[in-house]
């Protein structure tokens, strides 16, 4: 059984990198975690509310085509990052909580769950460390993407490069006065990524792709693939939980072979 999945365009990952994101279609679950279009849903995510058999089934289908298990995280919007090479093989088997996770093990696969919020995968020139972060507008305001970098770079990262996958494009990511001041404390220059609302007082359209790339560069991360997608809109190719509410988890993936 397949399943659908986006193999990222990342050129400036080497040949020792492998990831990919899942996308809705192609698993077992149903409604309201289907696929969309009347056939089973590919839900990660055990916390949702979809039945725990289908999501470990539909986890064990994305298992068939990675090196290991991937580590799932518990994410709450913030901006912990767990080095995996500081667990034990028994910590491993235990959720933790934090938005990033970081290797140089090969094999030992990172993973992302989102359903609207940015996913980012990570690796080092040299192929020899990957990271993923989970990025919302909250995780990306407390630094979750530079405590990434950062760590990355003190297990030995130079050059990094990073690709963004499927997230909520910036014709729907309507936000509030205080998204717009939570990044505009953090960098002026961030005001150019929101569009105001000339009808509605105090909203606007954030751009959550240019947010982070300009978190990326101000880390000296320039090398930026991936963008481009819509989660609310692509509807038959993603879960989104601004446009459901009650709706499925896809995962963002990387691995050193």
């Amino acid at each position: 059984m397949s399943f659908a999945r986006i193999t990222p365009d990342w050129p400036h990952a080497p040949s020792s990198i492998s990831s990919l994101s899942t996308e809705r279609a192609g698993g077992i679950s149903r409604a309201p975690y289907d696929d969309g279009h009347g056939g089973g849903g590919l839900n990660l995510g055990m916390h949702v509310g979809d039945i725990p058999a289908d999501v470990l089934k539909n986890r064990l289908l994305v298992r068939s085509v990675l090196p290991g298990e991937p580590i799932w995280l518990s994410q709450v919007h913030g901006s912990t990052v767990i080095d995996a090479d500081a667990l034990s093989d028994a910590d491993l088997q235990n959720v933790q909580e934090a938005d990033a996770i970081v290797t140089s093990v090969p094999q030992r696969v990172c993973a992302i769950q989102t359903a609207d919020c940015l996913p980012v995968l990570f690796c080092s020139a040299d192929g020899k460390i990957v990271g993923a972060a989970h990025a919302g507008w909250r995780g990306l305001a407390a630094g979750v993407l530079e405590n990434t970098i950062r760590q990355m770079r003190r297990k030995g990262a130079r050059e990094i490069s990073a690709w963004l996958g499927p997230a909520i494009g910036p014709q729907k990511f309507e936000v509030g006065q205080d998204v717009y001041d939570a990044f505009k404390r953090i960098d002026i220059k961030t005001t150019a990524a929101f569009k105001a609302l000339p009808d509605i007082p105090q909203k606007f359209l954030a751009d959550i792709y240019q947010l982070a790339g300009m978190t990326l560069e101000r880390e000296g991360v320039s090398r930026i693939s991936g963008g481009g997608f819509c989660t609310v809109t692509e509807e038959k190719r993603f879960y989104s939980y601004r446009r459901d509410g009650v709706t499925g988890r896809m995962a963002s993936l990387v691995w050193i072979k």
